[in-house]
């Protein structure tokens, strides 16, 4: 697979989307923890909030650009009529699949380690401001704290898997308005839908199947047997939407012509 990967490689590289794209993810993901962290308070100690999810807050806001990396990566080519000389050059489709789809998930967590570390960084500046100290209750946020390194990892794999999940459903469309469309539909407008239906019952039900809020209940640190759904649990849940919709794209990149 080293030729398809160099081939993804060079032809992701040559565009000038993917870059600005990446640091996006960067920038978003702390300009919106750090958001976060400057309008969140804790006047009094026991105040019930999750400093590290606070801090994380950015991870919703970047995993919008990880959306729109995956799509612009496998829809670029469609657009411009060069998928068909990428799958002269590169028959193996599944192959070539599999080298973008590598290739996404190791820009993505990268940019996102990026973003999260310099999220909680930033956090660690802002919230004692803000009441979050040790005499309420919070140390100082630290990667070396055990349920703090689960949630920053977390996340990073959760940005990964959304990056997988939207190569997925572009392969399946294979246009990049209808992709965008529909993977940001899934991660923003599904849990607003959720929101509104008053039986707790099938809220709940709905609430777990939301790969942005089973997904990112990896972040939790407080609080976790009020939690829906368990950390690990829900990022496979994220994990299952991102394998099926890139099994789906996979057997209709077979099926089709270029």
């Amino acid at each position: 697979m080293r030729r398809e990967l160099h081939a993804e490689w060079t032809k992701l590289r040559t565009v000038a989307g993917p870059g600005r794209l990446l640091l996006g993810i960067v920038v978003l993901t702390v300009a919106g923890g750090a958001a976060a962290a400057g309008a969140m308070e804790c006047p009094s100690a026991g105040c019930g909030q999750d400093a590290t999810r606070i801090a994380l807050f950015g991870v919703q806001l970047g995993q919008g650009l990880v959306a729109l990396l995956a799509v612009l990566a496998v829809c670029g080519e469609y657009s411009t009529g060069m998928i068909r000389t990428s799958l002269t050059a590169m028959p193996r489709r599944m192959t070539a699949l599999a080298a973008r789809t590598c290739l996404l998930a190791g820009l993505t967590s990268a940019a996102g380690a990026l973003g999260v570390l310099g999220s909680l960084l930033v956090a660690r500046l802002l919230l004692p401001g803000n009441g979050f100290t040790p005499e309420h209750g919070y140390p100082p946020l630290s990667p070396a704290d055990g349920p703090t390194l689960r949630a920053a990892a977390g996340s990073v794999l959760y940005l990964v898997l959304i990056a997988v999940l939207s190569a997925g459903v572009a392969t399946a469309v294979r246009d990049s308005a209808v992709a965008a469309g529909a993977v940001l539909g899934l991660l923003y407008l599904f849990p607003m839908v959720v929101l509104m239906i008053r039986n707790e019952d099938v809220q709940r039900l709905l609430w777990r199947m939301s790969p942005m809020n089973a997904g990112l209940a990896v972040q939790a640190t407080t609080s976790l047997p009020a939690m829906p759904i368990g950390a690990w649990t829900g990022l496979g849940v994220a994990a299952a939407w991102a394998v099926a919709a890139l099994a789906v794209g996979g057997l209709l990149l077979q099926a089709r012509d270029a």
